[in-house]
């Protein structure tokens, strides 16, 4: 079975986050109408995400999401999809969902970006999006990521 591509609607824009952290291809549906939504997805073969009854009526294979609660949709995504994964990958972009690729710090000099210094110091490494530019680097957010996953799936954290 091939590995899910999802489209998620406006309504749940920090699952489509979570589900980019975890290396899934997610499109973000921002200021589009229900029959672009569902146009989409068909053209783009991806699995609609909603929280709008009516949408996920319409097409067929829809996940509809009930919780306004983002662990909660994790838990109604995971239980549609058993086999979603749950341990960062960090190889998509959360901004645009482009794919991350890996370089020193000295490729973004001059760009703006304010690394931390000790990472700096190191010589990174950090990711950059391929599509958009977005900058990333391992972090303190990224460990919060890590344990947010692990807590929502029952794992111990890392």
């Amino acid at each position: 079975m091939a590995e899910p591509r999802w489209l998620v609607d406006e309504m749940l824009g920090r699952l489509a986050r979570y589900l980019r952290f975890v290396g899934y291809d997610t499109e973000y549906a921002r200021g589009m109408g229900d029959t672009a939504i569902a146009e989409r997805a068909r053209h783009e073969r991806r699995t609609i995400v909603t929280r709008d009854r009516a949408l996920a009526r319409a097409v067929a294979g829809s996940v509809r999401i009930d919780s306004p609660v983002l662990s909660a949709q994790w838990g109604e995504l995971r239980r549609a999809y058993p086999s979603l994964r749950s341990v960062p990958s960090f190889d998509r972009c959360t901004a645009c969902n482009g794919r991350l690729r890996e370089g020193p710090t000295s490729s973004v000099a001059g760009t703006g970006v304010e690394l931390p210094p000790a990472l700096v110091e190191t010589g990174g490494p950090i990711f950059v999006c391929e599509a958009c530019g977005h900058v990333y680097w391992d972090g303190s957010h990224t460990r919060r990521v890590r344990a947010t996953l692990a807590e929502w799936s029952g794992r111990a954290p890392p």
